[in-house]
C-alpha cells in the first residue's frame, strides 16, 4: 500500500482506479481489489464507486467519506468518452458565479447515468458529436487537468440549456462578469455553428440589451432567424412582450437583467 500511495503522490494522481493499482503494485486484480477494500477500511482511500478510489489527505484522519476533487472525479466518471465540464460548473471554474454550486454538470457524446457519490450529483448532458467544440484544458492541480467549455461555449450551453444554469437571468450576470475577456465574434459563431434557433435570438437579445456588439454585426446576425418567436427563458411562464427584432417573448424585464449585472 506505502508503493501505491507513494507512486500516486509522486505523479500528482490522487483518484485512481482499481487497474492503476494492478499497474503500480504488480499484484493480480483479486488481490490489488483486496489491498484497496483493506485501506478503505482504515481510511487511507476513499471508494467512490466500484473500482474508483481517491487517497484521503492524511489530515482528515479515517475519513471514509472523502470523495477529493469533484471534477477529477466527473474526468473519471466520464472514462474514455470525450466530455467537458459544463453548464453551472463551468460557469463556476470561469468564475462566472457569485454562488457555489452543488452538482457537476458534464457533456459528453457518450449517454452517461446520473450518479450521486457521496452527497456530490454529477449530471451528465448528452451531446452530439457534431456539436462537441469550444472546449480548453483546465488545471485542478498542479499536475491534472480536465476538459471544460471554453467561456464563449459556457454562454451557448447556458443558453441552449438554461435550466442547467440557474436561468436566463444567471447566464446574462455570468455574460457581463466576463465580458472584457469575452470574444463577441466567437460567440456568434459558435451560436450559427450549433445552429438552433433559440440560442441565436437569446444571445442576440443579451449581447443587443448589455450593448456587447455593434449593431451592424448584429443585424448580419439576425438574417438567419426565422419568423417563430421563443420565450426568453423558457423556465418562465410565456407571457410579457414580444420583441420582434430577436424574434423572443421577453418574460423577463430588461430592468430585471440590467439589475442583474450589479449584484
Amino acid at each position: 500500500m506505502a508503493k501505491l500511495l507513494m507512486a500516486l503522490y509522486e505523479s500528482g494522481q490522487t483518484t485512481f482506479t482499481n487497474a492503476d493499482a494492478v499497474r503500480i503494485t504488480g499484484l493480480q486484480p483479486p488481490l490489488a481489489s483486496s489491498l484497496l477494500h483493506k485501506a478503505a477500511k482504515r481510511g487511507l482511500v476513499s471508494r467512490l464507486k466500484r473500482g474508483l478510489f481517491v487517497i484521503v489527505p492524511p489530515e482528515l484522519g479515517t475519513s471514509v467519506e472523502y470523495s477529493g476533487n469533484p471534477y477529477l472525479v466527473a474526468r473519471y466518471l466520464a472514462g474514455s468518452a470525450p466530455y467537458y465540464l459544463s453548464h453551472a460548473s463551468a460557469m463556476e471554474l470561469h468564475r462566472m458565479v457569485t454562488q457555489p454550486q452543488f452538482v457537476v454538470f458534464v457533456s459528453s457524446t457518450k449517454r452517461i447515468p446520473e450518479q450521486t457519490l457521496h452527497g456530490t450529483q454529477f449530471r451528465f448532458v448528452l451531446l452530439k458529436p457534431l456539436h462537441f467544440f469550444g472546449t480548453m484544458k483546465h488545471w485542478v492541480t498542479k499536475q491534472e487537468t480536465i476538459e471544460i467549455s471554453d467561456l464563449e461555449r459556457t454562454i451557448i450551453d447556458g443558453l441552449r440549456q438554461p435550466e442547467y444554469c440557474g436561468g436566463i437571468t444567471e447566464i446574462a450576470k455570468g455574460l457581463w462578469m466576463r465580458r472584457a475577456d469575452m470574444n463577441v465574434q466567437k460567440l456568434l459563431e459558435y451560436a450559427t455553428r450549433l445552429d438552433i434557433g433559440s440560442v441565436k435570438r437569446r444571445l442576440g437579445y443579451l449581447l443587443d440589451l448589455f450593448g456587447l456588439a455593434p449593431e451592424q454585426q448584429l443585424g448580419v446576425f439576425r438574417k438567419s432567424l426565422t419568423p417563430t418567436y421563443v420565450p426568453l427563458d423558457p423556465l418562465l411562464p410565456r407571457e410579457g412582450p414580444h420583441v420582434a427584432k430577436w424574434r423572443l417573448q421577453v418574460n423577463i424585464s430588461p430592468e430585471e437583467l440590467q439589475a442583474a449585472r450589479s449584484t
